[in-house]
């Protein structure tokens, strides 16, 4: 009878270890988040608060119901801080929060090896429609069409810093909102912040590439540590 009652101790302690371990994932930043995109790979971009230019990226894989940090870097945002996804507007230096999805890569340069990720190369007739007015608007054009004005869009291969290589960010890209704001990106960091998207060192976003998978649903949460735009709630 003893025996048998250490035996049923050990198999309750041992229950009790299983429950705190499937409940692990609140623990970390993808735990808390209202949703995760339904993948099994997430990157979380996360700043101070809302008017803070810099911050952390993270990159996790989802193992048997727990967030696994794959990877971490410094983050750069937009000039003038994040703002809320749904009612930014274009043109503010802010970068976008919410949950979005990853469509593509992109870059001046071949992608890293081992990369699954759907990847475009730049050529000097690459261009980021950002033309309110234009039928193109939020998407990569080639040749660059005359209702896209030069003068409203980005010449990608004159960032051969930054775009050297890059991931799309999928705000706004589903069904653009004219005016909202467009060409968000994941890229290599420039000279200082943004002008509204998230930027990371040459060699971490080597690593993103190399890690991230379209068979795994990638997606990315931005947001703050806390209030209005804070990262928990998308």
């Amino acid at each position: 009878m003893r025996r048998s009652l250490v035996t049923v101790s050990v198999l309750l302690a041992l229950a009790g270890s299983s429950v705190a371990a499937r409940s692990a994932p609140a623990s970390t930043p993808p735990g808390r988040l209202a949703d995760t995109g339904g993948g099994t790979q997430l990157i979380t971009a996360e700043a101070p608060d809302a008017r803070s230019t810099t911050g952390t990226v993270t990159w996790w894989n989802l193992r048997r119901g727990v967030w696994v940090k794959a990877g971490s870097a410094p983050a750069r945002f937009g000039a003038k801080g994040l703002a809320e996804g749904a009612s930014r507007k274009q043109g503010t230096n802010t970068t976008p929060t919410g949950l979005y999805d990853l469509p593509y890569a992109f870059g001046t340069t071949p992608a890293p090896a081992g990369t699954t990720h759907p990847y475009r190369r730049i050529n000097d007739r690459s261009w980021w429609c950002q033309d309110n007015a234009a039928r193109d608007y939020n998407r990569w054009v080639e040749p660059r069409p005359a209702d896209c004005r030069a003068g409203e869009a980005e010449h990608l291969i004159a960032y051969p810093t930054q775009y050297a290589r890059a991931l799309v960010i999928g705000f706004n890209y589903e069904r653009p909102v004219r005016g909202r704001g467009a060409g968000i990106f994941l890229h290599v960091d420039g000279r200082g912040a943004t002008a509204g998207c998230v930027s990371v060192p040459a060699s971490a976003m080597d690593r993103i590439l190399d890690w991230v998978n379209p068979a795994r649903r990638p997606h990315i949460a931005i947001g703050t540590r806390s209030g209005p735009t804070a990262i928990t709630r998308y």
